[in-house]
Order: C-alpha cells, then sequence, then structure tokens
C-alpha cells in the first residue's frame, strides 16, 4: 500500500488501524541535537485525543506516546525517531452488526474497490484515528519551528454550520471547546452543536490558520510551490473538502488593482500593504503572515437511518452506532497544524540545502 509517507528531506511515514493494537509514526530527517521528549509531543497529543467533550467522541483514549528510537538524553540523534500510541479503548462489537453495509462519506466501498479487504473496525486505516499520526510528527516540526525561527502555527473555528466567529482574540482559542477565537461565537457554536447531536446528526465548518513569523523562501518553482504543497497535506485529512489561501474564492471578485499586494518596507524589510495572496507569491513564501481556510465537511457517523447497499449490492438501511463527533473542526484544528507544520519543517531544510 503506497502514500503512506509523507515529506522529501522531513520524512514521516505513518502506520496502524483504527481498532488495531497501536498506531505511530517513524520520522527521518530530523535534525539532531534538538531537545525532545515525550511531554513535548504529548501536550499536542491532547489537544486532538478524544473524550474531550460533549462536542467530540466519547471514546476514552488517553493517547500516551512512548518514543521507541532517535532521542538519547532528552536530545534527537539525526536517526529515524519511532513514536507509538497503544489502543486502548475500542468497542470493534460496535460494528459487527454493519460490517458488510457500506456507510454513507465513508470509504468502505472505494477501500474494497482498491484492494478487495478492508477493516471494517471503525474504518481501519481510513479512520480519523490516523491523524493522531500525524500529530505526533507534526509536534515534532512544531517545536523546532517555533524554537529556531519563532514560527506560531495559529488555528481556530471560523465557523460552524451557519454561527461565523465576528472577532479574533488568540487567548480565548483554547478557553472554550470549539477552539474559536470569538467566545460570544463559541458558545453559540457550542449550542447548535449539542442541538445537531440530539437529533443524531452532525455538523461541519471552517477552521482558519495564520502562521506568524513564516520563514522566508520556503517553496519550490513550479510542482513544489508552497500552497500546493500545503493544500496536498491539509486536503489529505479526509474531512476537509476545500482550502483557500489570503483572499481565496473572494478574489474573482476584485480587479488586479484590488487583489495587487502593494510592497512598501517596514523596519527596514521588504513587506505588503495587503495580504490577498495569504503570504505567498510565484510559489515562495516572503515571511508574511500565511493565510489558509479549510472547509470541513460534518462528520460521516450519524446516528440518523440512512440508506445504502450491502457487499452483496443489496438494498439496505444503516444506522451507525458508536461513538462519534458530532462536529469534527474542534480536533481537526491541530491535526491541520501539525500538517502546516510538516510542510513548512520540510521546505526549511529544503532551502538551507539551497542556500549551504
Amino acid at each position: 500500500m503506497a502514500g503512506n509517507t509523507f515529506g522529501t528531506l522531513f520524512k514521516v511515514t505513518t502506520w496502524g488501524e483504527s481498532h488495531g493494537a497501536a498506531i505511530g509514526a517513524v520520522i527521518d530527517g530530523c535534525p539532531p541535537n534538538f531537545s525532545l521528549s515525550e511531554e513535548d509531543i504529548q501536550k499536542e497529543l491532547d489537544r486532538r485525543r478524544p473524550g474531550q467533550s460533549a462536542v467530540g467522541t466519547a471514546r476514552n483514549e488517553e493517547d500516551k506516546v512512548q518514543i521507541l528510537s532517535g532521542v538519547f538524553e532528552g536530545k534527537t540523534l539525526g536517526t529515524p525517531i519511532s513514536l507509538v500510541v497503544f489502543n486502548k479503548d475500542q468497542h470493534s462489537k460496535d460494528y459487527s452488526n454493519i460490517q458488510n453495509l457500506y456507510r454513507p462519506g465513508h470509504a468502505d466501498l472505494s477501500w474494497d474497490l482498491k484492494y478487495g479487504i478492508r477493516d471494517y473496525r471503525g474504518g481501519g486505516r481510513s479512520s480519523g484515528r490516523e491523524t493522531t499520526s500525524r500529530v505526533m510528527a507534526g509536534a515534532i516540526a512544531k517545536k523546532y519551528l517555533e524554537e529556531k525561527e519563532k514560527t506560531h502555527i495559529i488555528g481556530h473555528a471560523a465557523q460552524i454550520g451557519p454561527i461565523k466567529a465576528e472577532t479574533f482574540t488568540e487567548s480565548e482559542i483554547e478557553n472554550n471547546v470549539v477552539r474559536c477565537a470569538d467566545p460570544k461565537a463559541a458558545k453559540a457554536m457550542e449550542e447548535y452543536i449539542l442541538k445537531v447531536k440530539a437529533e443524531g446528526d452532525s455538523v461541519g465548518g471552517i477552521a482558519e490558520f495564520r502562521v506568524t513569523n513564516t520563514p522566508v523562501a520556503l517553496g519550490e518553482p513550479v510542482f513544489d510551490k508552497l500552497q500546493a504543497d500545503l493544500a496536498k497535506a491539509l486536503l489529505s485529512i479526509a474531512t476537509v473538502k476545500g482550502i483557500e489561501f489570503g483572499s481565496g474564492f473572494t478574489v474573482p471578485s476584485l480587479k488586479g488593482s484590488e487583489n495587487n499586494d502593494e510592497f512598501t518596507v517596514e523596519n527596514s524589510k521588504v513587506t505588503t500593504k495587503t495580504n490577498h495572496a495569504g503570504g505567498i507569491y510565484g510559489g515562495i513564501s516572503i515571511g508574511t503572515d500565511l493565510i489558509i481556510r479549510l472547509a470541513c465537511k460534518p462528520a460521516s457517523s450519524i446516528l440518523k437511518e440512512q440508506q445504502t447497499v450491502d457487499t452483496s449490492g443489496n438494498a439496505a438501511s444503516i444506522k451507525v452506532e458508536g461513538r462519534h463527533d458530532a462536529c469534527i473542526l474542534p480536533r481537526l484544528i491541530p491535526v491541520a497544524q501539525s500538517m502546516i507544520a510538516l510542510t513548512l519543517i520540510d521546505h526549511f531544510i529544503r532551502q538551507k540545502a539551497v542556500k549551504f
């Protein structure tokens, strides 16, 4: 099975299934002599882990990480870093009665078409549980960028269902269960999610990310443009169905004179007066903030009865039991931050090679 490795010089390979014994990641290409502990990784896993609030899944995994290799006396060795989290709260029996039914919105049919076999327990490798491995690796990339470049990746819920954030206060993001920077909107978002959950349904939204102190000159011309690699990284997250950079889908209504970011000089550095491009020009960063927004679908596993077919092609109805997120957005945010960090650190190391 291909497609389990991400990155060019900072490479990440993830492994494991939702209801298997464990999940993990192997990171190759992390610079040596960099301070790293299990606590550094754990704090990011704690932001993603299930069972945090009523808007998410009730699956209660502690997601305790173990570093198996690549770190000695608190420092990276430059050798492959192997990380593991053991699964401890699987309810595989929740899936036994629907193992031969194709769940709407899920990858059951597509995996059968591709491989002729699948792990039906929670979706196996196609489950969102796989993103735990991304967060393990992303925690390393995020810490490195923060310490070496002061790069800060901010993520928040800009919209959930019809409710939009109207203000932005970064310190409020981790103070509410939906990770919204607008406390008033956060309360309304939570109430809306719980209402939809009580109906046996789920809801999607928009997550916004701002990367400050972005290293300059990240991205390669033509096929490896920074926004192209960021798009691949973020669209590889199953819940993400759309992406925009800067002014994104509003730019078709603008004239060139309105959309162009005029250059100026501030504190002896060239910068822009506006940021319609989202910090990337010709596929290369110039040091201004990266602005990224993701459209995220509602979680596919819902308690409402739906129509489907079984593996023999017979019509059937399905009700997906088990423990599922009514809104995945709050837990999507640390995953997306990890994928942004992994993309940036890979390009950062690649640029160091160019400037050697």
